[in-house]
């Protein structure tokens, strides 16, 4: 039990690598940054796995949740707020899955960094990300929860725009940046408004108010959809999700950290953190419902055209963490948890096979161009094949207990609960379709690096012109060494075996932390049949990947020329990169260009420069004349001087100014 009381260690060990790397890792050896690098997060596991046996050995409901304050923040009046950590059932799976996952990718990336010249400033932002994402882990309050929320955002910047001399890596970076700013805005609105009503920012003593008084209505709406906000920001959810599937211009274990294990989730868990204050407010959950159960299946739709590996991957993450928001958005929020633990195994998983096949492939990105890989890259193909059929629910993966407990939720919650768990089980449908249809193109067939064809050429242009040298002059495809595919079958294992425990223990596990769900349960008969729809839609979208491209691969081609107006659509994603630039983005910088940069900084500033220029030439001009350096010129001036003082003493000034109406009174003088 002594390891619970160690939880600083936690984030204090990636912030070590950090600073080491950071600072000196240019002159160190490549082994010793190599060493930093790792054993850093792997402490942080250490203790993770230390508190995890510590509680899961006794009684968990006795020993959390523990809360470990570091000293004061602000202590003003009556606010007081504490630096403080707090380790209960929720956080404990949280940093289970960020701490080992995380480290697990670090490893990966020893492998697929190894030649880059970036070396030690790539570890030591990602022991960074770990640093401020166990940071909003383990906070006790909103305000340290927002330290590590900003945190991830810095982080998530650095990262992406890692290879910044890239300007589509970069412009990825300010986008991610820039568009979280506008969720973050957000979340620091509720947070002011917790702190006007509730006069706290401390979960615990929020959750007791709310729950004392039983407060409903538009305040806490307000404070809910603020939060919310944040949330669709930080977990790429519409309207904020434009940031995400830019993300992949950053190394391959960078999207898979930030896409699996760390900042698209942190809204999800705020949302669970918070569920007090959501159960409170019926039209802020049906919102949160309404914006996933939107989000899984506009994500989906896109999916299904993408030609860059990464990109299919991307959207897929913002399809599966819409499921997530649909399941909190029902009050399920360890049907959310729970998603989020497996996704995090299948989802790094396929981006870190993805990776094995770019490093393969030397670069090589777009699946027109690859195919045959099976025989080139056998591990990679079968820890693939284990993560495909994970996400898609066959049983008995991972996904297939995580995401049916969301759809029986869904299907629980009334009229509108039934009509998310058919948006779900579109969306699985089109899911399967999508990643089934990766796996032949990446796997399957002929090796295509030569001479691809593409899918719909008929109708648009290649779009994807993201290709390397190397891919260009494209050599035999090799498998990746075992310092990346090392990870991969661990993470293949969990992808097996990370359902097994079922949600409904998991549910009572989290119980303590996220509450139960309250609504009615499925009977035996109808659980059977939901869990029998979502496991044929899943045969059925492998059905039809299977027969488009692999027993009749021309009707891929056929279908998108028949079908060449909703491709478009889909291949140009809605055009709503397109729709944002030109409602906002450009107006925004019109009114930078004319209105700050002409009105404001022209007019305004350059005139009032000018203005005091010339005031000060004038005044420079005027007292060169005066000091002229003449005898006589001083002599003149002193007469002057002193005719003006005998003047001003001999005139009857007074009467003078009376003639003129001015009567001054002089009483006292």
């Amino acid at each position: 039990m002594n390891g619970l009381l160690h939880l600083w260690l936690i984030p204090a060990l990636p912030l070590a690598g950090f600073l080491i790397n950071g600072l000196v890792g240019r002159r160190l050896p490549k082994a010793l940054v190599t060493t930093v690098a790792l054993l850093t997060p792997l402490g942080a596991f250490a203790v993770v796995l230390g508190n995890a046996f510590g509680t899961f050995g006794g009684a968990p409901a006795a020993t959390l949740p523990l809360v470990e304050t570091f000293g004061s923040w602000l202590n003003v009046g009556t606010l007081h707020i504490d630096f403080s950590f707090v380790l209960d059932q929720l956080s404990l799976v949280m940093l289970l899955v960020v701490t080992g996952v995380g480290f697990l990718i670090h490893i990966y990336s020893v492998g697929y960094m190894a030649h880059d010249e970036g070396y030690a400033r790539y570890f030591s932002y990602l022991n960074l990300f770990l640093f401020f994402m166990t940071t909003l882990v383990l906070a006790g309050n909103a305000l340290v929860m927002f330290v590590g929320w900003e945190g991830v955002g810095l982080a998530s910047y650095l990262l992406i725009g890692f290879w910044f001399e890239k300007k589509t890596a970069a412009d990825a970076g300010k986008k991610a940046f820039i568009v979280n700013r506008i969720g973050d805005f957000g979340f620091l609105i509720g947070m002011f408004l917790l702190l006007a009503n509730f006069g706290t920012l401390s979960f615990s003593e929020i959750a007791t108010k709310l729950t004392q008084s039983g407060w409903t209505g538009g305040l806490i709406t307000m404070i809910a959809l603020c939060l919310l906000l944040g949330a669709t920001g930080k977990s790429a959810q519409l309207p904020l999700y434009i940031w995400l599937p830019d993300a992949m211009e950053g190394p391959t274990p960078v999207s898979a950290l930030i896409h699996a294990a760390t900042m698209v989730t942190a809204g999800v868990y705020m949302m669970a953190r918070l569920h007090v204050l959501f159960d409170h407010s019926p039209f802020a959950l049906s919102t949160v419902a309404v914006i996933g159960g939107a989000t899984a299946l506009f994500a989906a739709t896109i999916a299904l055209v993408q030609t860059d590996i990464k990109r299919v991957l991307a959207y897929s993450t913002i399809s599966q963490l819409g499921y997530m928001f649909m399941a909190c958005g029902v009050a399920a929020y360890s049907a959310a948890i729970f998603h989020l633990m497996t996704h995090a195994f299948f989802k790094a998983l396929l981006f870190l096979a993805a990776g094995s096949i770019i490093h393969g492939t030397g670069g090589e990105q777009d699946m027109r161009r690859m195919g045959g890989l099976k025989k080139f890259m056998p591990i990679t193909f079968l820890t693939m094949t284990i993560a495909v059929l994970a996400i898609t629910g066959f049983p008995p993966l991972a996904a297939f207990f995580s995401k049916d407990a969301i759809l029986s939720a869904a299907f629980m919650q009334g009229e509108l609960g039934k009509i998310l768990w058919f948006v779900g089980l579109v969306t699985a449908l089109l899911t399967s379709f999508y990643m089934f249809r990766l796996w032949y193109l990446t796997f399957l067939g002929e090796h295509r690096a030569h001479a691809p064809e593409e899918e719909g050429a008929a109708v648009h242009a290649r779009h994807d012109t993201r290709l390397t040298l190397e891919a260009e002059h494209a050599h035999e495809p090799h498998e990746s060494p075992w310092s990346m595919l090392g990870p991969l079958v661990l993470l293949a294992i969990l992808s097996v075996i990370g359902g097994w425990i079922g949600a409904e223990r998991f549910g009572a596990y989290l119980a303590p932390s996220v509450g139960t769900r309250t609504a009615e349960a499925a009977s035996s008969s109808l659980e059977w049949t939901l869990t029998g729809l979502a496991v044929f839609v899943a045969l059925l979208g492998w059905f039809i990947a299977d027969r488009m491209y692999r027993t009749k691969p021309e009707s891929a081609d056929r279908l998108a020329t028949s079908m060449a107006g909703p491709y478009k659509l889909l291949v140009h994603k809605y055009w709503v990169d397109e729709f944002y630039g030109a409602v906002v983005v450009k107006p925004l910088m019109a009114t930078s260009t004319y209105v700050l940069g002409w009105v404001v900084d022209k007019a305004v500033i350059g005139g009032a420069a000018w203005l005091l220029g010339g005031l000060a030439t004038f005044a420079g001009a005027l007292l060169q004349r005066w000091q002229s350096g003449n005898i006589r010129s001083y002599a003149a001036w002193v007469a002057a001087g002193a005719a003006a003082l005998l003047l001003f003493v001999i005139v009857p000034w007074t009467s003078v100014l009376a003639n003129f109406g001015i009567h001054l009174n002089m009483a006292g003088h």
